[in-house]
């Protein structure tokens, strides 16, 4: 059954009244700093996905767009030094491996002296000297040819440093054959990389190589007796 409302209760109405739209104004002033928020980080967002755009173009403009400007030493092909700079280093190389094979046929090889040659001397720079004179070839047309003489000869030399690596821990595994058919591919691949080098001065490589190993051989030649280009490519080694 329904009560029907008293007096007092009749004159509480207005009060509830006045307090209701006070709620109501600080319900809603949460909602509009959201909105200012939202507003705000949608510009932020929009400003991202420009910036995003102008870059990602500038990514996809081909390198010669960017001749003359501040890109352009970043695109250019490092300069090389001239050809008859790496060819005696990697002579001298290819012949300090052949030192290499050498020991392997004395008794009881030293395993980690025949690791420390391949990262000393001539063959510390072997890595550099062999792709110079590939990218030489390539300017002439021979670059296919040459850096796969390159591939070959690096990993031949990474496959024997590890057989080295197993053989001084007594790996049977590692054989003095399987070390010996390791160089001879090195050595043929460095043969045929310097078959790209124009005769002339692959003659002239050979003559210095041969003249430092000589001067290396003679230890009562005094520094200053040395060939200028012996001191040339003992500055480079």
């Amino acid at each position: 059954m329904a009560t029907t409302p008293t007096p007092a209760q009749f004159r509480a109405v207005p009060s509830v009244l006045r307090v209701v739209p006070n709620i109501i104004s600080q319900a809603k002033q949460p909602l509009t700093v959201k909105c200012a928020l939202s507003r705000q980080n949608g510009r932020q967002s929009r400003r991202l996905v420009s910036v995003s755009l102008i870059l990602l173009h500038c990514l996809r403009v081909p390198k010669h767009a960017f001749a003359g400007s501040i890109f352009d030493k970043y695109v250019k092909r490092k300069k090389l030094d001239p050809l008859d700079a790496y060819v005696p280093v990697v002579i001298l190389t290819q012949l300090q491996i052949k030192d290499i094979e050498r020991t392997l046929e004395a008794d009881g090889p030293q395993y980690d002296t025949c690791r420390s040659l391949l990262r000393s001397g001539p063959a510390a720079s072997l890595r550099v000297n062999i792709r110079a004179v590939a990218q030489y070839a390539a300017d002439n047309g021979n670059g296919k040819t040459a850096f796969n003489n390159v591939d070959q000869c690096l990993r031949a030399l990474e496959e024997l440093d590890s057989l080295f690596l197993r053989a001084s821990r007594n790996d049977p595994g590692a054989s003095v054959e399987s070390m010996k058919a390791k160089i001879i591919v090195a050595i043929d691949a460095l043969d045929s990389l310097l078959g790209t080098v124009p005769s002339d001065v692959l003659d002239k490589g050979k003559a210095i190589a041969d003249s430092y190993r000589n001067s290396k051989d003679d230890a009562d030649l005094e520094p200053e007796n040395l060939d200028p280009e012996i001191k040339k490519l003992e500055s480079i080694l």
